[in-house]
């Protein structure tokens, strides 16, 4: 792989680092910065423009607090707080994964892009390794903007203006099936109502266009047919499976990973278990995807043989739960 050293235009040349490619379509291993220590603006602003080119920055050999983490993270953004997840309790915005028996890992094996049940989904997440085990823990990622364009010119043009619709689903199974659970369960679909993201978003920072669902929290293509988005949903799901748009990260003790996550999709392998996997992860808050093209023409999605009995709000007759 090519190692380059990363220098800013801008006039100060305190920022400086080598950066190795891991991957041929994403990844990237960074050295010559210690996260221990404050960065200064000229550095930030390259690692920012290294994060969108490459999707997965790997900083190996960080000895970090988990102050330091919070602070490498501030300065992309604003930290954003996981109301599902193993929160640090005096810092909610630090997730803390301490896997071992007795605790297993999340459903977090499955490839999805992180939290896109929001109608804001974070721009990136940096994880830092504490404690790995023996054998096993890697990390899959996968390229979307690599997925995007391996796709044919004809399915590409037949993705442009879809819109999905994403919920929380996978969380769903946290609530108990007692009233309290499933009261829990309602405060949070009205904090996090199902949102609508277009399949195909252009990444802010480089105009690339990247496939944007995932089988972790994406349910339907909207305004489609129920066979039709599921079947097409699942074609694109298997895009990501191919080997060649993927980087696996093998983990090593002290090693940050810092992934875009408007253009990379990430699978944790939960092949370790009960060995004990020690992680702590921060999420930096984004903005909303977006659209590569005008949404679609909702009459050219779906055909009837007959129309839908809601289209006739006035003259259909009423039901027994609207009367009550």
């Amino acid at each position: 792989m090519n190692e380059t050293l990363f220098a800013p235009p801008a006039a100060s040349q305190t920022a400086l680092f080598s950066v190795k490619r891991a991957g041929v379509f994403l990844g990237a291993r960074i050295t010559g910065i210690d996260l221990s220590k404050p960065l200064d603006t000229a550095t930030v602003d390259a690692l920012k423009l290294a994060h969108a080119e490459h999707g997965v920055l790997v900083f190996p050999d960080q000895k970090i607090s988990s102050g330091d983490l919070l602070r490498f993270g501030r300065y992309f953004g604003e930290l954003s707080v996981h109301p599902f997840s193993t929160n640090a309790e005096d810092s909610p915005e630090l997730i803390v994964y301490d896997n071992k028996e007795g605790n297993p890992p999340a459903p977090t094996d499955i490839w999805h892009t992180d939290e896109t049940f929001r109608a804001c989904p974070p721009m990136g997440t940096a994880l830092c390794s504490k404690i790995i085990p023996e054998v096993g823990g890697d990390t899959a990622f996968a390229s979307m903007s690599a997925v995007y364009e391996g796709l044919s010119d004809r399915m590409q043009h037949f993705l442009s203006g879809l819109e999905a619709v994403h919920d929380f689903k996978p969380f769903r199974g946290l609530f108990p099936n007692t009233r309290e659970g499933v009261e829990r369960m309602r405060r949070f679909e009205d904090l996090y109502p199902p949102v609508t993201h277009p399949v195909v978003a252009a990444h802010p920072v480089t105009g690339r266009n990247v496939l944007f669902v995932n089988p972790q929290f994406t349910l339907y293509i909207k305004g489609m047919a129920e066979d039709e988005s599921r079947h097409l949903l699942e074609l694109l799901y298997r895009k990501t499976l191919v080997h060649e748009y993927q980087y696996r990260h093998h983990w090593e003790p002290d090693m940050v990973v810092f992934w875009d996550n408007r253009g990379v999709q990430h699978s944790a392998l939960h092949d370790y278990y009960p060995q004990r996997r020690l992680m702590e992860r921060i999420t930096i808050a984004g903005t909303a995807p977006i659209p590569a093209s005008a949404p679609a023409d909702p009459a050219s999605l779906r055909r009837y043989l007959m129309p839908p009995v809601t289209a006739f709000k006035d003259s259909r007759q009423q039901r027994q739960h609207e009367r009550d």
